[in-house]
């Protein structure tokens, strides 16, 4: 089951170990996105795969990926989705025991000390949050900056954030639109109740106007004066929505990030080794970025701690979830 924000992308990260070990699957896109998940499956059987390999069904997941999740034919269910709907999935699969490897939601923190390269931070903080309009699983949700150098770098990501311009990604550097109208309304929501909770819109917060006045866009946003209970903070956006909180320094941004329910994954800009090594030893998430920008290789194994999931995707671990072991004793 995959969700909207790479329907192709998030079908082969699944479909490649399942078939390397030998599994057959079927494959249940977003109900947004199910003319990608089609056409995948026409691409298949073009290539020749035999009949049965590779199945696809499409509809809600209320009934339908209920329907496939408790059926006792399933004995694997991979899922990259809302962390609501990976509890929903998990309470279906119980009956039957079926194996559950689930990427969740996601709420990742971009950690800015006092000893950062700002300029790289900045660039960096950026690409994160606005790729794919903010609808990545490990985009940076939130800035978390020093103090002493939250004005420097305030200042120079609001230059920055403000060359991202709406346009088609497919045709030039433009930022896309978000997937869905419901999406779209709930970033709305989510900054209006911030700004009433006391952030102030330094960038953007509202939909596109002229050409992009109709359909799903979203001006790249900053707020700032947000705090750590700051809705557009506390939940996942999921948008190009960028909220700012001065922090004292790695003691805050450590309880900040871990009190939170999930735990997908983070960014920490310093130059102290020792920071490093308290962020990988402490923090309580599935991935850190260590001053290094959004980035995903199939060789590292991708998990969620917490509320963002069970189990992993990608590399050698992540193939484990696709077989079942036996173990045989022999004597003769």
């Amino acid at each position: 089951m995959c969700a909207y924000n790479y329907p192709l992308a998030l079908i082969g990260r699944k479909l490649g170990p399942a078939l390397v070990t030998g599994n057959v699957m079927v494959i249940k896109p977003h109900e947004a996105t199910p003319v990608t998940g089609s056409e995948f499956c026409r691409l298949v059987r073009d290539a020749g795969l035999p009949a049965g390999v590779v199945g696809l069904v499409t509809g809600g997941g209320a009934e339908l990926g209920a329907a496939l999740v408790s059926d006792p034919a399933t004995r694997l269910v991979s899922v990259t989705g809302s962390t609501r709907a990976g509890q929903a999935i998990a309470a279906a699969a119980a009956q039957n025991l079926a194996a559950l490897s689930l990427e969740l939601g996601g709420n990742a923190p971009f950690i800015v000390l006092k000893d950062a390269d700002l300029d790289a931070a900045v660039e960096a903080a950026v690409v994160a949050r606005y790729a794919n309009a903010g609808q990545v699983c490990i985009c940076n949700e939130s800035v978390l900056v020093e103090d002493s150098v939250a004005e420097a770098f305030t200042e120079k990501l609001l230059a920055r954030a403000a060359q991202v311009k709406l346009g088609d990604p497919m045709q030039d550097a433009g930022m896309g639109p978000v997937s869905t109208e419901g999406a779209l309304s709930r970033i709305e929501a989510l900054v209006a109740q911030s700004v009433d909770a006391g952030a102030r819109v330094a960038l953007g917060g509202k939909r596109g106007s002229g050409d992009f006045a109709s359909g799903n866009w979203y001006e790249p946003t900053i707020l700032l004066d947000a705090q750590a209970d700051t809705p557009a903070v506390s939940e996942e956006i999921f948008g190009p929505v960028m909220p700012v909180v001065r922090i004292g320094g790695l003691d805050d941004a450590l309880r900040i990030t871990n009190a939170r329910p999930d735990g997908l994954s983070a960014y920490l800009w310093t130059r102290d080794a020792g920071s490093y090594m308290r962020a990988i030893h402490e923090m309580e998430t599935g991935t850190i970025f260590l001053n290094k920008g959004i980035s995903g290789y199939v060789q590292g194994y991708h998990n969620g701690h917490k509320r963002s999931g069970l189990g992993g995707e990608d590399g050698i671990h992540g193939l484990e979830g696709f077989l079942q072991k036996r173990t045989v004793y022999m004597q003769y």
